[in-house]
């Protein structure tokens, strides 16, 4: 009873503590209820909890070196090497939308642990992603090129394709070796290949989690961005109208020499438009006043210009019977009372 006891005030040990939180982390991903949900965010916060003590033991412990090889790691530590990881999946399970960019940073931050460490040991061939050093540099060099933008995107095309078949075969071969791993009944060889199947499969997840991460914050700081440029707009809106002032060098030479112009300005172009407008007197008014004269006189000028059409036909056509007229007589002809 009393050894029960002693065991139930002992703190957690580190296996524990990596099983507990790996079995959190499938449960909030397995969930079919909303991640916002109470039952899914506590599993959330004591999954990051337990996650952070195993990682300060870790520490303690020292059970990595940046001297050693890959092959110098036992087969049953391989395991932790994902603790950055699983540090990275619960915090973007996280919900709280005026720390969403800062989760997002964190999650960023500890994907890319997992990744460099994985680099390190050469658990296997990928790019670390960008970070803001060096895709500064990228981009100087890559602006000289022809089309970077184009290169860029067919390489991260490839990766992802290449990237995806690597998953598949993968978690086959997971599924494979999981039951003989579980029940205790696999070598160390089979152990050992386990644990790096599962580092490759979270390698790929940590690159596909770090690309979605960068498109989110570049939406989220454009959102915000935007935010503080309309409420710059809308308080210069809220401002009252500045008064007219005259630039003098001091006061005596404005009782002397004035404004420099006859006076200032006593309304403003509102309000001259206001006072014209009520009175009637803007052209577009005016125009509107006199479109019945403008009419009459229209017609007035169209009927002038009617009769004088026909005046012109009658004329032309008591010409054209006079030449007729000519040709059938002769020069005297009727003219009996003058006969030579």
């Amino acid at each position: 009873m009393a050894a029960a006891e002693e065991d139930e005030l002992l703190p957690p040990r580190l296996p524990e503590l990596f099983e507990t939180s790996q079995q959190l982390l499938d449960e909030v991903e397995a969930a079919t209820e909303p991640t916002g949900s109470r039952r899914i965010q506590d599993k959330v916060s004591k999954g990051l909890e337990l996650l952070k003590t195993a990682a300060e033991m870790l520490l303690q412990l020292d059970l990595f070196s940046p001297n050693e090889d890959l092959e110098e790691i036992a087969s049953t530590d391989l395991k932790y090497l994902m603790l950055p990881a699983f540090q990275g999946a619960l915090t973007l399970k996280q919900v709280n939308p005026s720390k969403r960019l800062d989760h997002l940073q964190w999650a960023r931050e500890h994907f890319l642990n997992y990744l460099t460490q994985c680099q390190h040991y050469h658990v296997a061939e990928f790019e670390l992603p960008k970070t803001k050093n060096n895709s500064a540099e990228n981009n100087s060099a890559g602006s000289s090129m022809a089309y970077p933008n184009l290169i860029a995107m067919a390489s991260q095309r490839q990766a992802k394709i290449e990237r995806y078949k690597q998953k598949k075969e993968v978690e086959q071969r997971l599924s494979a070796l999981k039951s003989a791993v579980e029940s205790d009944e696999a070598d160390d060889e089979r152990v050992r290949e386990y644990y790096l199947l599962h580092l490759r499969r979270w390698i790929g997840i940590s690159l596909e989690e770090i690309e979605s991460i960068d498109q989110e914050i570049t939406i989220l700081k454009g959102k915000d961005s935007f935010k503080e440029a309309s409420t710059f707009h809308s308080s210069l809106e809220d401002r009252p109208p500045m008064k007219p002032f005259i630039l003098t060098r001091n006061a005596a030479q404005a009782k002397v020499f004035g404004a420099g112009y006859p006076s200032l300005a006593s309304m403003t172009v509102n309000d001259w438009y206001d006072q014209h407008r009520k009175f009637g007197a803007l052209p577009d008014q005016g125009i509107a006043k006199q479109t019945s004269e403008v009419k009459r006189a229209g017609q007035q000028q169209e009927g002038e210009e009617q009769k004088e059409e026909e005046d012109d036909k009658r004329t032309l056509q008591q010409a054209r019977e006079w030449d007729d007229w000519k040709d059938t007589h002769p020069r005297g002809y009727g003219n009996r009372q003058n006969m030579g």
